[in-house]
């Protein structure tokens, strides 16, 4: 046993012993060097193929997945070939990771330049070594820009000048001039009609070191003719070259290879066709990226069709620019395109030069950025709406107060049948308007989630009419099942009453637009552990596919057309109710219709919170309450409430007569409005904070100016309890037996 454990341990040690020696190895070579498992995964590597990758060098680490570092590199910048299209450089990269790649050029965004070589191994990784020929690059390219100088003097001389080797007479540079006259040879030694001239040239310049006006017969394109040819003896490049002028030239030049060159050098996705056939002449190497090896355009085209009104349209003007439809490139992907063409004639034949450009990715920011620039409308809407509101709120909600409350406290004052009767009236359509006005301005409000105890059958009510208006217009039914003893939860109010509205009509524009189903019902119901509430939104409409239902509660996603909807409904309702510690599904056992299901948390302690206003409602004799409210009707309509809850209750309606009431007594509780002339609800709670500071903690508001951003600012920087016009007595009682019992608390 002792030898087993004594020769494995021997194995381990000679195989750590080959890997350091292999490692070691590595190390010394000036190259960068990396080994990959046939996994793709990254065994090793050495400290220059770190140096090489030094973007992304944290990354290389034992372990790591090729197609992870080829993204990374890629999402980096590392690749200037990588900018601006990372996903298919990305594919093509992943497509030849196990092919003998020899020495393949990439050039990183910094300006260093690598010569990358991948060696499949045998047991099915591969190894990727690189060489830095940065500077070999740069010493290119000061040779090609000295090169270029030269170029550009010589092209821009009518001189027929070539530079050749004067051994094997390989032209090295011509003129344009001298191209014309000749072509495109590849040897001096062609323009010799007789080989033997040459030798007797070149003796003669061996001896003078130059010649001047030297006449002999020359050949351009297989005619022969007389020529008088100056020469000189010149080095470059290290080797010894024959500059020569040629007096005498070809007046025939080969201009289809002219374009040739000029179109496959061509940076952008260019091509030369004939207008009738499609036949495609020339074409650069961008294009050919994109179509492959094609001999006509016309495959080009997804629609044969399309190529024929191109043509109409090309010849109505004789040019296009960013002329729209839809081609497919080699591996049978349609996109949009835009191609700009101009008509001309080669050769005698009528030809198209075009320009093709990929527009995928221009739509799709077109399409981001109007999706952006409506909801941005939408947001200007709501704010302009917010302000219409906030102003039309306060006008209306003071005379409601007063409807509203007085017709609740006749109700309870009377027992006549008759003037019960007509109370309701009055009371429901009072309480009907002012519902509607606080229902809209909470569709209109965008403030912070504000959590309290909510009467989850109020907000349900208030949702089932609002959404009402419009359903019953399209005939869906919406019905309700809402026990009346439902318990409260702790949500804000608002943005509940917001998601359910959403739900409904979601609803609703399902079955009009199918044209299958007719109802929406709404119920309620408290989960058995006592400690949530379910509100179930059904419908007997087409229901939601199931292969987009996994899909439906993320931001911007939507299957209604273009300009219906912006795909935040839903999302927008998962992120509220996630908001509130709950939770938002859809039903996948909803059978005919959805069903979406959501659970909200109770509020805690509701018992303990009713004895206490019990205790409370015992505790009212002899306290006093300044109301103050430049409406006298609202402040009298809350002087006569709370007076008949026994308390005392002393009215201003300014600011300056509620300061000069606090010189004069002490109050329990002060409830002011907040807009008032002159000394407004700021102005009087920092006279509050100055001269009376017993009532910070024991004062609210009662305003009909919620939306106001004044208001809202105000409300949040004091943190102080408020009510919003129009106002009932139960609220009233709540509001000040809530202040009573906070200060008692507090002592």
């Amino acid at each position: 046993m002792e030898s087993g454990a004594d020769n494995r341990k021997d194995s381990e040690d000679d195989i750590r012993r080959a890997r350091d020696l292999l490692q070691d190895a590595i190390e010394s070579l000036s190259e960068g060097f990396a080994l990959y498992d046939d996994d793709r995964r990254l065994v090793m590597c050495n400290q220059r193929y770190k140096e090489m990758n030094a973007a992304v060098a944290d990354m290389l680490e034992p372990g790591l997945d090729w197609e992870i570092l080829m993204r990374e590199t890629a999402r980096r910048g590392v690749y200037s070939d990588a900018v601006g299209r990372e996903d298919a450089w990305v594919q093509a990269r992943l497509q030849t990771t196990h092919d003998y790649v020899d020495e393949y050029e990439l050039t990183h965004t910094d300006g260093t330049c690598y010569l990358v070589s991948t060696h499949p191994t045998k047991l099915g990784g591969f190894v990727v070594t690189r060489t830095d020929v940065t500077e070999r690059k740069k010493a290119e390219f000061i040779e090609r820009e000295g090169d270029l100088l030269v170029r550009t003097v010589l092209d821009a001389s009518a001189a027929i000048v070539i530079m050749a080797r004067t051994g094997d007479g390989q032209i090295l540079y011509r003129s344009p001039a001298a191209l014309e006259l000749f072509g495109n040879t590849r040897s001096a030694k062609e323009h010799y009609a007789n080989i033997d001239e040459r030798a007797d040239f070149i003796t003669q310049m061996l001896a003078d070191g130059q010649v001047d006006n030297y006449r002999l017969n020359v050949v351009a394109k297989g005619v022969v003719f007389p020529a008088s040819i100056s020469a000189r003896f010149a080095e470059f490049r290290g080797e010894e070259v024959i500059v020569t002028s040629v007096t005498d030239l070809t007046e025939e030049v080969k201009s289809q290879e002219l374009v040739k060159q000029v179109l496959e050098a061509s940076p952008v996705p260019i091509q030369m066709t004939k207008a009738e056939t499609g036949e495609l002449l020339f074409t650069s190497l961008e294009t050919a990226k994109e179509t492959g090896e094609v001999r006509s355009y016309r495959s080009f085209f997804t629609d044969p069709d399309a190529r024929p009104r191109f043509l109409q349209a090309l010849r109505e003007k004789g040019w296009l620019n960013d002329y729209r439809t839809e081609f497919v490139d080699q591996k049978g992907k349609v996109f949009p395109g835009a191609v700009s063409a101009r008509l001309i004639t080669f050769n005698g034949e009528e030809v198209i030069v075009s320009s093709t450009r990929d527009l995928t990715d221009e739509l799709a920011l077109q399409e981001e950025v109007s999706r952006q620039r409506d909801m941005l409308f939408q947001n200007e809407k709501m704010s302009a709406l917010g302000e219409l509101l906030a102003g039309v709120a306060h006008e209306l909600n003071n005379p409601l107060s007063i409807v509203v409350g007085h017709s609740l406290m006749l109700r309870e004052e009377t027992n006549d049948a008759d003037t019960l009767r007509r109370i309701d009236k009055i009371s429901n359509a009072a309480e009907r308007s002012a519902k509607i006005v606080k229902t809209f301005l909470a569709m209109a409000r965008q403030q912070p989630t504000k959590m309290e105890p909510v009467n989850i059958y109020a907000v349900l009510a208030t949702a089932i009419d609002v959404a009402g208006f419009g359903q019953q217009q399209d005939g869906v039914e919406i019905l309700s099942q809402l026990p009346d003893d439902l318990p409260e939860i702790l949500a804000d109010a608002d943005q509940i009453t917001q998601v359910v509205i959403n739900l409904i009509i979601n609803a609703g524009q399902a079955i009009s637009t199918s044209g299958i189903g007719d109802r929406v019902e709404v119920s309620s119901t408290v989960e058995s552990s006592g400690n949530f509430l379910e509100i179930v939104i059904a419908d007997n409409g087409p229901g939601i596919p199931e292969n987009i239902r996994a899909r439906i509660f993320e931001p911007f996603f939507t299957t209604k057309s273009v300009g219906d909807g912006t795909g935040i409904g839903l999302a927008f309702c998962h992120r509220i109710i996630h908001s509130h510690g709950g939770q938002i599904r859809l039903d996948p056992q909803a059978g005919q219709g959805s069903r979406f299901s959501i659970r909200l948390p109770l509020a805690k302690d509701q018992d303990d919170a009713g004895q206490k206003e019990v205790l409370q409602r015992d505790e009212t004799a002899a306290k006093k309450v300044l109301v103050v409210d430049d409406e006298a009707d609202v402040a009298e309509f809350v002087a006569e409430v709370l007076a008949n809850e026994g308390f005392g209750v002393t009215i201003a309606n300014s600011g300056h007569e509620a300061i000069t009431c606090l010189k004069h007594r002490r109050y329990d509780v002060l409830l002011s409005d907040l807009n008032m002339p002159e000394i407004d609800g700021r102005g009087l709670y920092n006279a509050l904070e100055a001269d009376f500071p017993y009532l910070l903690g024991r004062c609210a508001f009662i305003t009909g100016d919620t939306m106001g951003k004044a208001s809202q600012a105000l409300l949040k920087e004091l943190d102080r309890p408020f009510l919003e016009k129009p106002v009932s007595p139960d609220e009233l009682r709540k509001l000040v037996f809530g202040i009573l019992g906070d200060v008692k608390e507090d002592r």
